[in-house]
């Protein structure tokens, strides 16, 4: 089995994690959940992503698909196409299952897995934070990590388009 076929491989529906899901939680395994867009991949990205990952021993990213980039960030974005971010996300070694949803909020992605923790970056609050109350319901906890000051996908985007 080559690398790609390796990311391809981590890269899965609400309907194929499920099961992994499941044989994780009987092998009592922490399961870790944060989404996002992660549109151009930067180091903060990876700094926030890794923090993540160190909190538990599976790390599930939920991915905004394309459509959803564009209802949230506007008709410019995002820059780089779903498959691609997927695939980037995919090939971090501590990145264990990425998966894409379309609504406009990853409740439904949360209230499936159902994580032990549900993580966000700091500049949300936990009430904040879609899915909190269904993660805490359940026992879970919800955490916030502070972002690497001075990247942002934003900031690069103006910093290229001022080029």
């Amino acid at each position: 089995m080559d690398q790609l076929e390796i990311i391809d491989k981590k890269i899965l529906s609400l309907q194929q994690i499920s099961p992994l899901i499941n044989v994780w939680k009987f092998l009592d395994k922490k399961i870790v959940f944060t989404n996002g867009c992660f549109d151009l991949l930067h180091l903060g990205h990876i700094d926030y992503l890794a923090k993540a990952a160190a909190l538990g021993n599976k790390l599930v990213i939920g991915l905004n698909t394309d459509s959803s980039v564009s209802r949230i960030k506007g008709p410019s974005r995002p820059i780089m196409d779903q498959k691609s971010r997927a695939a980037l996300l995919a090939s971090l070694f501590f990145v264990d299952a990425v998966v894409l949803f379309d609504e406009s909020t990853p409740a439904d992605l949360i209230t499936a897995i159902m994580p032990d923790i549900l993580v966000k970056g700091a500049d949300y609050t936990v009430d904040q934070i879609v899915g909190a109350d269904i993660v805490l319901a359940n026992g879970g906890e919800v955490k916030t990590i502070p972002f690497l000051d001075g990247y942002s996908t934003s900031s690069i985007e103006r910093k290229i388009r001022e080029q």
